[in-house]
């Protein structure tokens, strides 16, 4: 059964069977759960508490819950820069997605990612990741450890209708096939890139069929039903386990805000915004359970309720968590090492100049007094741009002679 959606008739064709009713309860717990988390993110985004962009999946919770709960535990799941969301299907508390939002040491991340840069290996979910496009070769890397590795796993892959028009996904999608990779593509085709339209953007507006010149099929399913959302996702990928061979999924769905909080929306209209929000994946799904008897209109409100305390709870938790501290900055940068000649960066924030990556290694009573480093950021807000003691430090250390020096 395949289902059609358009930015011209989002009606879907038919409905897809519910599964057992303690599963339909969990699927609309979790699209409640990212709904309320999302309209906080965004509140928090607007009191300053977030930093950096911000990108909200509201409108696509059905496309989120419907493709993470066809997958195992040991799939493997990565998404773009909209991925709190995927986050929070996989199994992620809550409280570590939202103070990563917050910049903060308990984040997933530990607060060096912030929004588009969720990760969680333990769930296996590989992240968001904040390049368009970008993922759609890890996670054929994904699936070719998969295949080395002699497993079952299979990767699902999230990315939106832009990044099809990406040179990525014509590579991906060929290697994928000629190696029969274990990978379900699903591209994201909430009607617009960015600010562009999908008649604007794409050629072929039909994006299921993308693939097929690469050797990788295609389907499509109603993104805004979260049963499916789980069929057409569920069938993918007992293909690609099976078959070895790569799927790709094309999810209509629509996003009720804006590419990101900054957008103003000056490229849609509020008609087609208000038609697309009468098919509300929460609102529809909740109706079909009260009417079929899976849950009563007090459990529903419930629901709702349950979803508010937690992120709640998330955001208070997030609030009262520490920032990094300061000297854990140069923590977990790779290219650190004998390797790289010179210092990789130069360290003023205690007395004397030292290499950054040093910073953690000092004794305390080297790092100057308890609120030194408040009052040198403080100082160097103000400070004029010159020479600093830290350029001739380099400089030398770089073996890069002064020119005028050397008469230069």
């Amino acid at each position: 059964m395949e289902t059609q959606a358009t930015e011209r008739d989002p009606a879907p064709a038919a409905a897809a069977p519910l599964p057992e009713p303690a599963a339909a309860r969990e699927w609309l717990e979790a699209m409640s759960l990212i709904r309320r988390f999302e309209e906080r993110a965004g509140e928090m985004y607007a009191k300053a508490k977030v930093g950096g962009f911000l990108h909200l999946a509201i409108g696509e919770e059905a496309t989120i819950v419907g493709a993470v709960r066809a997958l195992r535990d040991q799939d493997y799941l990565i998404s773009t820069y909209r991925s709190h969301g995927h986050a929070l299907a996989r199994g992620t508390e809550p409280e570590r997605v939202m103070a990563e939002l917050f910049g903060r040491e308990t984040g997933v991340s530990r607060g060096r990612g912030g929004s588009m840069h969720m990760f969680d290996l333990e769930r296996r979910f590989m992240g968001g990741y904040g390049i368009v496009g970008g993922n759609l070769p890890l996670a054929a890397g994904m699936g070719l450890a998969s295949d080395y590795l002699g497993t079952e796993d299979v990767t699902l892959c999230v990315f939106g209708d832009g990044a099809s028009n990406q040179g990525t996904f014509g590579e991906t999608m060929n290697l994928a096939a000629l190696w029969q990779l274990p990978v379900v593509f699903m591209v994201t085709n909430n009607q617009f890139g960015m600010g562009t339209s999908l008649e604007r953007h794409s050629a072929v507006t039909d994006l299921q069929r993308k693939g097929e010149g690469f050797g990788v099929p295609g389907s499509r399913c109603d993104g805004m039903d979260v049963a499916d959302t789980f069929r057409a996702i569920g069938e993918a990928v007992q293909r690609a386990r099976a078959d070895r061979r790569p799927q790709l999924v094309e999810a209509i769905t629509y996003r009720f805000r804006g590419h990101s909080m900054a957008d103003p929306e000056e490229y849609r209209t509020k008609e087609q915004v208000a038609l697309w929000r009468e098919r509300d994946p929460l609102a529809v799904f909740g109706r079909r359970l009260v009417a079929e008897g899976v849950l009563s209109e007090d459990e529903l409100q419930q629901v709702d309720r349950a979803a508010v305390e937690r992120v709640d709870a998330a955001v208070a938790f997030a609030d009262r968590s520490p920032f990094p501290a300061p000297e854990s900055l140069y923590d977990d940068v790779y290219v650190l090492g004998d390797q790289l000649q010179g210092w990789y960066a130069v360290d003023e924030r205690s007395a004397g100049v030292h290499r950054g990556e040093h910073e953690r290694e000092l004794a305390a009573s080297e790092r100057g007094p308890e609120g030194a480093y408040e009052e040198a950021v403080a100082a160097a807000g103000r400070e004029d741009v010159g020479e600093k003691p830290a350029d001739a430090a380099q400089a030398g250390s770089d073996g890069v002679a002064d020119p005028e020096q050397e008469g230069g």
